[in-house]
């Protein structure tokens, strides 16, 4: 039974060569139906029978793919002289009344046979490739229906005893073979005199590899420990990840080169080469646990970045990560010999049930361990802050793997042993796999932080990490499928119709089109943005064009360079412009009114960026709102107000509403400063004051000269303003307030007085307002107070206001 990892790399070998096999054929390739003949109807006969062994089906599915794929670039091939044939007939024309001339009449008769003659073989072609399509379906319904069959077949119980000693006999009986076979070639090849001459270059496989299985590892821990005596900065913890793969390279090679050492020495008989041809498939399988619990379960508390974990917790998940791979490790091997010896269904499942209880019981204790890790909390009595979609994720990954456990253990008891294998193992590789995943993803958008400069943790949370774990999880789901027991042949037959496309009326989309889109549209984007970036630092600085022109042109040629690339990637990729066009008029209507508003703004926009009625840097007002424009795109324009806050205004009321812009053209403004002085000063001396005062000023333009209005007599002032122009109207509120200072400076020195508001309150009969007090005192008892109590300024008379 091929386990995960090998049925992946079949699969990459055959999804390439199914890729590789269009360019490998040539396009004078003759089709030989008697051959398909044979090839179909020895295919029928093993579908009828079902005896075929899975391999062998899968050889006859493969046979078949290729045919079918030949009858279908032979229905092309044929297709081009076929419609070649069509436009020469169209060119001739229908039939006139009177007929043809016998020129024309001949050759219509010789177009219309060789037409006749092109569409023989694609017709056959067409049968051809619906039979071969049949056909796969055929052996893909035998081979499922076979592998449903297995899966719900009872057989007998673990728990049976008697079964337990035919079990350990099997077992001895092999290893025994396995001597017999050692010692027979032992002494064949010792005899034989070749085992001398090649016994140094064993040795020496066997050195080497002996020492990298032995300290491999320890070299590993001392290279991180040399790495750890600094502060781990973003480069050192990507070397640091890098070393970290020797805990599974280093031992690994040692095993590959003691397997080369035994073939070398020729000593493996059949069992042997059993045992050694899997040998480094089991090794990776039992180092790549160990190596997976070293990242999710560091020692130290600070690299726990994954799984927050305190120590106890962590010591524990390296223990089962250790006992998870020497599991898998060994049942590998177990079915590798499964595979050859006669063994019973009693013996398999009295060997296989011991690995399914210890597996069911490590993957509780592993479920445990992640519910604490989406409890919170990496030391105790400490909260964790675990964000919520996470924790979900981890619930369900704990809640699946726990069901799985015992469902797994239950299955085997009750004798389907062959559907307690398919559940339990394959989970365990799942979520190895998952962890892998995770640990893929923080490694790239590290490496993405160091290389940008930013530091390893700065791309966590952000866009580009979201994007790239999609791609991840989207690659990552034919590993998971091959795990899950997907034939290598279906993916490769699904990666072949992924690369065909997908058809939507006339327009075929597929990948090859998709990555010819975004390379075109990706380098008229970047020429785009080059053009833009040359014309806004060399050549439009050194034109008489103002910064909002040079803005609105910079905009504009944006605009259109990725329109153009647009339409470049699109014509590129082979899609018709003019089936967009059609289906574009036949959306314009609705899009028309769901678009309305922005449509509005997206045209005024444009109409701002070509009128310029307001550019960059200008201090306008509109809709009541005050500031300075900061951006103008083709939707809305961007205002910082004076308080510092940013307003988005739709473009649309800029271009229908009132715009009031203070800086259209030249900074210069007017400045207004009301002053008011009171009454019975000398008019005369308060305007040659206030007109000294804003000439003195260095923003005020001496032409026109400043001047000071006498606005009017004010309820309690006489009310002056000052008007002046200003160089830069932007410094208007500033202006002001210098000028201010000055005024109550000098009206201070020449003794004039600023008046405040101010009533005289008259009473007509003051008499009798004193009787009443005389007879009545005012007593002042604290919180109550009498009205009119406070003083109040007297009038012309000396009489209480």
């Amino acid at each position: 039974m091929m386990t995960g990892l090998g049925r992946f790399f079949a699969a990459l070998y055959l999804v390439i060569a199914s890729s590789v096999a269009g360019f490998a054929q040539g396009d004078n390739t003759v089709l030989d139906f008697e051959q398909w003949d044979r090839v179909s109807l020895r295919a029928a006969e093993a579908i009828e029978a079902g005896r075929a062994s899975e391999v062998a089906m899968d050889a006859l599915r493969q046979q078949l793919v290729e045919w079918r794929s030949d009858f279908r670039e032979a229905q092309s091939r044929y297709s081009v002289a076929i419609n070649t044939t069509k436009a020469k007939i169209d060119t001739l024309g229908p039939v006139p009344e009177g007929g043809d001339s016998a020129e024309v009449a001949a050759e219509r008769a010789r177009l219309e046979k060789a037409l006749a003659e092109a569409r023989e073989p694609v017709l056959r072609a067409q049968l051809a490739e619906t039979e071969a399509t049949e056909l796969i379906d055929g052996v893909d319904s035998v081979v499922q229906g076979r592998r449903t069959a297995q899966l719900l077949e009872r057989g007998p119980t673990p728990l049976n005893p008697a079964l337990w000693s035919a079990a350990a006999q099997a077992v001895l009986q092999t290893e025994t073979l396995i001597r017999n076979e050692l010692r027979t070639a032992w002494d064949y090849e010792w005899g034989s005199g070749d085992l001398q001459k090649n016994l140094p270059r064993v040795i020496a496989l066997l050195i080497v590899g002996a020492v990298l299985i032995l300290f491999g590892r320890r070299w590993t821990d001392n290279a991180q420990t040399l790495i750890r005596r600094e502060k781990m900065s973003g480069r050192r913890w990507v070397l640091g990840f890098l070393v970290s793969l020797g805990h599974l390279v280093l031992p690994l090679a040692g095993v590959m080169i003691v397997v080369e050492a035994f073939y070398a020495s020729d000593l493996a008989g059949i069992r042997g080469d059993i045992l050694l041809s899997n040998l480094p498939e089991a090794a990776f399988v039992l180092l790549f646990p160990i190596w997976l619990g070293r990242r999710l379960f560091p020692l130290a508390a600070e690299d726990a970045t994954v799984l927050r974990l305190h120590d106890e917790h962590r010591r524990e998940g390296r223990m089962l990560s250790v006992v998870t791979g020497a599991i898998l490790a060994v049942v590998l091997l177990l079915q590798a010999f499964a595979g050859f010896e006669t063994w019973t269904a009693g013996t398999r499942a009295v060997l296989i049930f011991p690995l399914i209880l210890v597996a069911g019981v490590v993957m509780i204790r592993m479920a445990t361990l992640l519910r604490a890790h989406a409890k919170g909390g990496n030391t105790p009595g400490e909260e964790g802050t675990a964000s919520g979609s996470n924790v979900q994720i981890v619930r369900l990954l704990v809640r699946g793997y726990q069901i799985a456990a015992l469902l797994g253990v239950l299955l085997a008891v009750a004798g389907y042993t062959s559907a307690a294998t398919a559940l339990v193992f394959p989970t365990m590789y799942t979520m190895q796999f998952i962890g892998f995943l995770v640990i893929l993803h923080r490694g790239l958008v590290r490496v993405f932080g160091v290389l940008s400069g930013q530091g390893p943790e700065t791309g966590e949370g952000s866009l580009w990490s979201v994007l790239l774990g999609f791609a991840i999880a989207l690659a990552s789901v034919p590993v998971v499928l091959l795990i899950w027991g997907a034939r290598s042949q279906q993916l490769a037959e699904w990666a072949a119709l992924i690369g065909e496309g997908l058809r939507f009326g006339e327009v075929t989309i597929s990948p090859k089109q998709v990555l010819i889109f975004f390379a075109v549209f990706g380098i008229g984007y970047g020429l785009t943005r080059l053009l833009q970036g040359t014309l806004r630092n060399s050549v439009l600085p050194r034109t008489k064009i103002d910064v909002g022109g040079q803005n609105a042109i910079v905009s504009g040629v944006g605009y259109i360079g990725l329109t153009i690339a647009a339409l470049i990637a699109i014509h590129n990729t082979g899609i018709d412009l003019g089936s967009i066009a059609l289906v574009a008029s036949a959306l314009s209507i609705g899009i028309g009114f769901g678009l309305q508003t922005i449509v509005s703004n997206f045209v005024s926009g444009i109409i701002l960026l070509i009128e310029r009625p307001i550019a960059e840097g200008d201090w306008i007002e509109v809709g009541g709102q005050m500031g300075y424009v900061r951006d103008i795109s083709v939707r809305s324009t961007r205002i910082e107000t004076f308080d510092r806050t940013d307003v988005i205004i739709p473009n649309s009321d800029l271009v229908a509403g009132t715009v009031t812009n203070y800086t259209r053209g030249n900074t210069v403004g007017r400045v207004i400063v009301p002053v008011g002085v009171a009454y019975g000063t000398d008019p005369r001396k308060v305007e040659a004051i206030l007109l000294e005062i804003a000439k003195a000023h260095p923003m005020v333009l001496a032409n026109p000269a400043p001047y000071v209005v006498f606005q009017g007599f004010g309820a309690s002032s006489l009310d002056f303003e000052i008007r002046a122009i200003l160089r830069d109207v932007n410094w208007v509120l500033s202006v002001r307030s210098e000028m201010n200072y000055e005024i109550a400076d000098r009206f201070v020195k020449e003794g004039i007085e600023i008046p405040f508001p101010q009533q005289d309150l008259w009473i007509r009969n003051p008499e009798a307002l004193r009787e009443t007090a005389q007879v009545e005192p005012v007593q002042d008892d604290g919180d109550d107070a009498v009205e009119g109590s406070e003083s109040a300024p007297t009038n012309d008379t000396g009489e209480g206001a």
